[in-house]
This record gives C-alpha cells, structure tokens and sequence, in this order.
C-alpha cells in the first residue's frame, strides 16, 4: 500500500454497478488496480473510473479531496460559470495555504473578501470574484472576453461588474475597472470581442453590438455583430472556412443582396486578421469608414500592446 503520508484517492464519479455517486475507492482496488486501463489518473493520488469524461467540473470536484474547505477559483471557476479564458492547464482551488503543491493544481492563498456559492453542488467563487480574482492574470483584452462571456452565460451583468470592480482593492483594480467598462451584453463569440477591443484600443467608435434590423412586423430580420448602424456600416467577425449548408448560402446571398439594395457596406474579418495583421484590418476599417462618409479620427498606439503584428502585417494602418 502507499505511504500514509499520501494515500491514494480514488474518485469515483459514478459507480458503474449502481450508478450512484461515490467518493470512498471501492474495497479491494490495488496499486495493480489503479495502473490499468480502467483507471485514469487525474492528479498524483487522485484516479477515475476511465470511462468517465474529464471534465472542469470533475477536475475540481478531484482537486478538492485534497481540502474539503477550500474553493474552486480563478480560470477553473471561469470555465464552472461557463466563461472564456485562456487554457493553462491548471485546476485552481483558493484556500490550501501553504501546503504541498501537486502538479497540476494551482493552489491559490485565501482572499480577504472574497466571496463564494455552490454551483452543481461544487463550492467556487461568485462570478464577479471569479473575474476580479482573474484581473491579475490576464490582460485587459481576455478580462474583457471573459467578462463578455459571463454576460452571455447569464451569470452576472455588465452593471454588477462595475460596481464590483468600483469596490474591489486588490492591486489589480484599475485593470479590473478598465475591463468591467468595456464589457458588453449581447456579445455572441470570444473572437468578437477581440475584434471590439482592437477597434476601440485603436480609438476608433464603439461599435454597437448585435444591431437588430426588424421586419415590419416587429420579428428580427437581421443580427449583426458590430455596426455603426448611422453610417450602415457593418464589421463582421466570419470563423467559417465555408459555407455550412445550400440553406445557409442561401440565406447569406439574400442578406448580402439586401444590405447592397440598402447600401450597407460589410467588412468581414476572420482569426487570422486579428491574430496576424491586425494593422491591415485597422486600414480596411478606417478605409471602409471614409467609404460611408464617418469621420476618421487618429490612432492611438494602444492597441500594439494586445494584438502584436506578424511579419506580413503592414507598418501602420492609413
């Protein structure tokens, strides 16, 4: 058997003769057991029936066996509330002080304030903690992604973070405040808000977002992803490579033909616009802009910061 000082911890999610749920390792499994096929290590000591998913919900549930008291927290309480963060590789818990770190886990110190709920029967932090706790890990345009997804997922809203960011006094706050008053509702995809952020850290108008244009009769027609609907001008994130369907190319070809009827200009961007050359999109933005009459204002240089160029990228956008 294994030392006593690190017993194994086998965490069965579901029983697979009764199904029910079981933490305590069934009697009689071995270390010979725990090598095989039927078992999946998550963590050093922590095992799981290997027919079950690994999940961020089942990391967490495993990486709290290891302290009952402590909480999930930071990216993995994110991804618990169905937010949008970067991938670390990491399960964070908050609360395990300064015991032994297992590889991982991320254990995080407790936090004076912070405030925690249970969520599927998992103990985390709120999502308004969830985000100020991640202001000092990620930069302001993924605190902003994320406070965006939140808002989508329906667990907090645009106005509950900044009053939680207008009260917060972690060292982080004035990212965290910058961040809370750039998130938006309505925001469909990760890759529209990046596109946001780009435009309006450049100093250009914010666009509105997920503009509606109406039948007569009050159902919406047309959804568009950010606008400047006064000068009918559209810019369109598009993470397609193709169309997905005759039906969806025919709905495409009639919204073209109608925004062309209407004089609508469309710009479409795609990852590697955002990712690559960013300065090339600016120039295609303000170029388009200049297209429906809309005042061009002068740049500012705050967008390098956060969507550096690549080698084919132009200098500076014109």
């Amino acid at each position: 058997m294994p030392p006593s000082h690190e017993p194994f911890r086998v965490l069965m999610v579901t029983n697979p003769v009764s199904g029910k749920p079981e933490l305590d390792p069934p009697a009689g499994v071995t270390r010979a057991d725990l090598r095989s096929p039927r078992y999946r290590r998550l963590f050093h000591g922590t095992y799981v029936d290997a027919r079950e998913p690994v999940t961020p919900a089942l990391l967490v549930r495993a990486a709290l066996l290891r302290d009952p008291e402590a909480i999930a927290s930071h990216h993995s309480a994110a991804r618990l509330w169905g937010g949008t963060v970067p991938d670390d590789g990491l399960t964070h818990i908050a609360g395990l002080g300064h015991r032994r770190q297992v590889r991982g886990i991320k254990a995080h110190a407790r936090r004076a304030g912070r405030r925690f709920t249970t969520h599927e029967g998992v103990r985390l932090t709120t999502p308004t903690w969830t985000f100020l706790d991640l202001s000092d890990q990620l930069s302001l345009v993924e605190l902003v992604v994320l406070g965006d997804s939140l808002v989508k997922a329906g667990r907090v809203t645009c106005q509950q973070l900044v009053e939680a960011a207008g009260t917060f006094g972690g060292r982080s706050r004035r990212l965290a405040r910058q961040a809370a008053g750039l998130v938006r509702a309505e925001v469909d995809s990760p890759m529209e808000s990046r596109l946001r952020m780009l435009l309006v850290l450049a100093g250009l108008p914010e666009p509105a977002v997920n503009h509606k244009v109406h039948w007569p009769d009050g159902r919406v027609r047309f959804r568009f992803d950010l606008s400047y609907p006064d000068a009918k001008l559209i810019i369109e994130y598009d993470g397609r490579q193709h169309a997905e369907s005759d039906e969806q190319w025919g709905i495409d070809l009639g919204r073209r033909e109608w925004l062309d009827g209407e004089k609508w200009r469309l710009v479409v961007i795609r990852a590697k616009d955002i990712y690559n050359t960013p300065a090339h999109t600016l120039s295609r933005v303000l170029a388009a802009m200049r297209d429906q009459d809309v005042r061009t204002p002068r740049l500012r240089d705050e967008w390098r910061r956060h969507f550096p160029s690549k080698p084919d990228d132009v200098t500076d956008p014109v």
